[in-house]
């Protein structure tokens, strides 16, 4: 058995001091501040459902992902649940963010502020253009849609728990009721 990596400790990391740490280590860094997540199966499963709604109608030069770092600044390479990307950049990590059209967070039960609040202010200063946060932790899973406005603020253009269509990045509908349906059975056989 592997003993667990020893973190170096640091009040606060930069992306300068991300080499410290294994190469198979996911992580995140937001506003000087390590994150090493460990979503659940549900999480990855409603991740892998954002993005197969995304792909059904994606441009060819255009690819959505999950997990990708994207490197920001300094002080914050977050790593979006999913994301869209040019297609030129598949082969690298992290991902230039400039080319970001769509990042999007599911909400988990550590990481509800740091999504709806930190991550929005770090992906509207690199100007990602569009921002969706799903909130499985609600009786029904909910999307909100942010847009990118004039003051480099995100602008909440939808909240819904219904069937969710939207023109941007391209013509997607995420069916939100069915995604509460299968989270509810998912976790109904974790009761069994």
């Amino acid at each position: 058995m592997t003993a667990a990596p020893i973190l170096p400790e640091r009040h606060e990391w930069t992306v300068d001091d991300l080499g410290d740490l294994p190469k198979d280590l996911p992580y995140e860094l937001i506003n000087g501040r390590l994150i090493v997540p460990s979503p659940t199966a549900l999480h990855q499963d409603l991740c892998v459902e954002l993005l197969l709604a995304l792909r059904i109608n994606c441009p060819p030069e255009f690819l959505v992902s999950i997990d990708l770092s994207m490197r920001v600044d300094p002080r914050n390479e977050p790593r979006p649940d999913v994301v869209v990307i040019r297609r030129k950049h598949a082969g690298r990590s992290p991902v230039p963010v400039e080319d970001a059209l769509l990042a999007v967070e599911v909400v988990s039960p550590t990481s509800t502020f740091r999504d709806m609040y930190d991550k929005a202010k770090v992906y509207a200063h690199a100007n990602v253009r569009s921002y969706w946060v799903v909130d499985p932790l609600q009786e029904k899973v909910a999307l909100t849609e942010y847009a990118l406005g004039a003051s480099r603020d995100y602008d909440q253009l939808a909240n819904t728990e219904d069937l969710f269509v939207t023109e941007t990045p391209w013509k997607v509908s995420v069916d939100l009721p069915a995604l509460t349906a299968r989270r509810d059975a998912l976790l109904a056989a974790e009761d069994e």
